[in-house]
């Protein structure tokens, strides 16, 4: 009988298969073995092989042809991918935009259909296991709960977050490790540590917009610097600079980077963290994608890299686990000290209970398991966007094709204006994010960024056509707002 954490014979199948196909080893539109087969490679009945079909089809991993059997499902039309911009030359200060605030604010209205949120939704997470580690960790240190905690965490939870970042290439020493508030907590606390207001940031092009307003908070510049939508930050550029400006610090998303879903080669994460070293300066990397990944190599951190203890790591389990619990981590390298200084004055400890209840998620042996459920129903829902993608937006729309994660990257045709398609698409209680957000500088104004990390539904389909479509008819009117639409405010 399976346990909570075993994982079924089906499901065991059905993700050797959902890798290859992921990875390539399966090609879209090759037919996989008959059911007969491989239920005699496996030594399972032929019933558990149907199972493990069925739910490579729920996954739109494979498709099933009458009389043929079962095929690797085709991706989607190809599409041309966005562009890389040019480079800014000077820093600039920060001033969030408020449209940014508005939109990728925790709080929309309950009747909107959005694709804003770069977080999966409730669905997607197992929410009876996670309340199981709580009630658990509850029973079992029940004296914690009436105990302040340390700063830096639980010595448990800690030594569990070491065996995890083996995952991610590092081996690091659980004393060094800093258990915080979130993944932006993290960054934040190691940009205190390394900056002073007025120092220059370099950060991704377009960026994360959680980071502008970490870097506005701190009165610090950011200076962007080009990101092709494969390949992540241009270090050329970086290097260029690091040559030419005061950079202080690199605030850097090397897997699937936000907005883009960017990943960064192997090759470049090495010459990152060489590059830190040689210029004596912090690179500070947000993780919090990784295990979103389709393809472990891409897991593996810049830190991997780092043996000068100049890449700071910043993680969190909220884009994977349970946003709820808000716990991120961080290892700060050669600043750890600081930064745990600067964390007793200003934040102390988070709950203990909370935190060894996350150590116990994070080492079961059906942790493994939830995340390859989450990339199935994640990829699921990717393929079904960049379909009506491609059926319904203007023509010469570019978009992302990110090997995981949640978000896509769209480039409209230049006559589009991003923001009036989301005034117009509010009027149809439709929400998305255009582009100028994700900038200091007023870019991107033509292009757009989809999350399906929420609810999804054929509701949530039938909503990306129709942002499709009322693009299309903007561009037939040169970029204007169509007939039927007045101009909003948002509310």
């Amino acid at each position: 009988m399976a346990t909570e954490d075993a994982l079924p014979l089906y499901l065991q199948i059905a993700e050797q298969l959902a890798q290859l196909i992921r990875n390539g080893t399966l090609a879209r539109g090759e037919k996989l073995p008959s059911v007969r087969e491989l239920a005699r490679q496996h030594g399972v009945a032929q019933t558990t092989v149907v199972q493990a079909y069925h739910w490579l089809e729920d996954a739109r991993l494979v498709a099933a042809r009458p009389r043929s059997g079962f095929f690797v499902a085709a991706r989607p039309v190809s599409l041309p991918e966005p562009s890389t911009p040019r480079p800014l030359r000077r820093p600039r200060e920060v001033s969030v935009d408020w449209l940014g605030q508005r939109i990728l604010g925790r709080h929309q209205p309950e009747d909107m259909i959005s694709f804003s949120s770069g977080t999966p939704g409730p669905e997607l997470f197992n929410p009876d296991r996670v309340r199981r580690a709580v009630v658990r960790a509850a029973q079992r240190h029940r004296n914690l709960l009436c105990t302040y905690p340390g700063s830096a965490g639980h010595v448990d939870a800690r030594r569990a977050l070491a065996r995890y970042a083996v995952s991610l290439g590092c081996s690091l020493d659980p004393e060094n490790i800093v258990i915080t508030g979130g993944c932006m907590d993290s960054i934040a606390l190691c940009l205190r540590a390394v900056t002073q207001p007025g120092d220059v940031v370099a950060l991704e092009s377009p960026t994360h917009f959680s980071f502008l307003e970490v870097l506005q908070g701190l009165h610090l510049k950011a200076l962007e610097i080009p990101t092709h939508p494969r390949h992540g930050l241009s270090l050329d550029a970086l290097q260029l600079a690091l040559d030419t400006q005061p950079v202080k610090a690199v605030m850097v998303v090397p897997t699937l980077s936000n907005p883009l879903g960017s990943c960064m080669p192997q090759a470049e994460r090495r010459r990152l963290a060489q590059m830190a070293a040689g210029h004596g300066m912090a690179v500070i990397e947000d993780a919090i994608y990784n295990d979103l990944a389709e393809v472990d190599e891409m897991r593996r951190t810049v830190k991997s890299y780092d043996t000068t203890g100049h890449v700071m790591l910043c993680d969190s389990f909220s884009k994977t686990l349970a946003p709820g619990l808000r716990l991120g981590w961080l290892e700060a390298g050669r600043w750890t000290d600081k930064v745990r200084a600067i964390k007793d004055l200003q934040a102390g400890g988070q709950s203990a209970v909370l935190e060894l209840a996350l150590a116990d998620l994070i080492t079961q042996a059906g942790h493994a398991a939830a995340m390859r459920q989450l990339h199935a129903g994640v990829a699921a829902r990717m393929d079904e966007a960049r379909r009506a993608i491609a059926a319904h937006f203007p023509p010469g729309t570019r978009v992302s094709d990110p090997p995981g994660g949640l978000l896509l990257w769209l480039e409209l045709p230049r006559a589009l204006d991003s923001v009036q398609l989301h005034e117009a698409c509010l009027e149809q209680q439709i929400l998305v994010a255009p582009g100028t957000v994700f900038s200091t500088s007023g870019r991107f104004r033509n292009c757009l960024r989809i999350g399906v990390g929420g609810d999804w539904s054929a509701a949530h389909l039938a909503a990306l056509r129709t942002v499709g479509d009322t693009a299309t008819r903007m561009l037939e009117r040169g970029g204007s707002r169509p007939e039927g639409v007045g101009r909003m405010g948002l509310v």
